[in-house]
């Protein structure tokens, strides 16, 4: 049976994450995802530790952040710390960075490639023990050292380009295949164990995340999700939906402008049911189970974008990836 973890968007009160939270554990997710998206949403560290007080089992984590917003050796910290707060639970998950969390704090993305390797080696090294000393691309150490940390806290990669994916391979304890074209996932799947393979690793566990859309509610909410995923794709993943360079533009303006629900009515309908689990509550089951088991996924990731139906949403995830 497909392990289940939630995403949740923290647009609104840190409560309400929490409460989410708390309704994830409750039926039975094995992991709550805190994205970390600067000013576009509540601040995740604060989020996760009130997180953590109010949860006992489920394992917590930021889904995901970027080496840019803070010193990698303050991620590592912040990591650790949440760790044995939650007594164990905690997590890392490691993202290149997109337009809606960097644009608005003016941070350039500069090698994000080498920003997402050099994070996940100096927290690793950290919470090893080990001394590091080492010239980054969003951060230097001199022979810095945390003093805490179980050197075993899983790092999880999500992106979208084979570079990416291939470092997920090579380094990563998982991978989320997050808002992935539906056609391109088997792809990414082969690609992440062709590179562990290479390496002499274990296959990192795989995740993927999307939307459940039964609901008009949901496809709009799908809709608003995809602006700045879709800009954030790969060049070839534009090209194949026919995202044109005048349409990106505006996107992009709207994101600025008023965040996603102001740049979500340029996102086509063909863009959403590529994206997006889309139907009937059996249509999106049969689905769903066509596509877990044709690639052999270990964990299914429902985003949780509306706080206000966040209890209601899960219940419905849960009896989708989970029937009876």
């Amino acid at each position: 049976m497909v392990q289940l973890a939630c995403m949740v968007m923290p647009e609104g009160p840190v409560g309400q994450v929490v409460e989410a939270a708390v309704a994830a554990e409750e039926l039975g997710f094995s992991r709550v995802w805190v994205p970390d998206e600067g000013l576009a949403a509540r601040e995740c560290w604060v989020t996760l530790g009130a997180t953590a007080a109010a949860t006992t089992s489920v394992q917590i984590g930021t889904g995901i952040t970027n080496a840019y917003t803070r010193h990698p050796g303050m991620t590592a910290a912040a990591v650790a710390t949440l760790d044995e707060a939650s007594n164990g639970r905690a997590a890392l998950g490691i993202g290149a960075g997109g337009a809606l969390t960097l644009t608005p704090l003016a941070i350039e993305r500069r090698a994000p490639l080498t920003a997402m390797r050099e994070l996940l080696v100096t927290s690793r090294a950290l919470w090893s023990g080990e001394a590091v000393d080492h010239d980054g691309v969003t951060g230097g150490f001199r022979q810095a050292r945390l003093g805490y940390g179980r050197q075993d806290i899983p790092i999880w990669l999500a992106g979208r380009g084979p570079k990416v994916i291939r470092l997920a391979g090579e380094l990563a304890d998982g991978f989320i295949l997050s808002f992935i074209h539906k056609d391109l996932i088997g792809d990414h799947v082969a690609a992440v164990r062709d590179a562990a393979d290479e390496h002499g690793r274990p296959h990192p566990t795989l995740c993927y995340m999307t939307i459940l859309a039964t609901t008009d509610r949901a496809r709009e909410a799908a809709r608003a999700s995809l602006t700045f995923r879709l800009v954030d794709s790969p060049p070839a993943v534009k090209e194949r939906v026919g995202l044109d360079p005048e349409v990106e533009a505006a996107i992009r303006r709207s994101l600025s402008a008023g965040g996603p629900a102001a740049a979500a009515r340029f996102v086509r309908d063909d863009w959403i049911d590529a994206f997006v689990i889309s139907g009937t509550e059996d249509e999106c089951r049969a689905e769903l189970d066509e596509l877990v088991t044709r690639h052999a996924i270990d964990e299914f990731q429902v985003s949780v974008n509306d706080l206000d139906a966040a209890a209601e949403d899960l219940a419905l995830a849960a009896s989708i990836a989970r029937p009876s």
